[in-house]
């Protein structure tokens, strides 16, 4: 599945979309978890949430790698 990054995210994986094995991955808690082993510097983010087609999704929600998802991290504002 490809997760597409943004801000920090961006910055953290240096790429601005990722490829996940499906498989793996069932649900957007374990897509975090993943996220977080492979890049240790998202521990420091705690908030971020992941978007399923454009939608803040929650934990238990189940992907089926034909979704459009993204990292979205923790916006400041002014």
């Amino acid at each position: 599945m490809e997760v597409l990054c943004f801000g920090i995210a961006k910055e953290i994986t240096k790429t601005s979309s990722l490829q996940v094995e499906s498989g793996v991955i069932q649900t957007v808690a374990e897509l975090k978890a993943h996220l977080l082993s492979q890049f240790p510097a998202f521990k420091d983010y705690f908030e971020f949430r992941i978007a399923v087609n454009q939608e803040f999704a929650d934990e238990e929600q189940v992907l089926n790698g034909s979704e459009e998802i993204a990292i979205i991290p923790p916006v400041s504002g002014g």
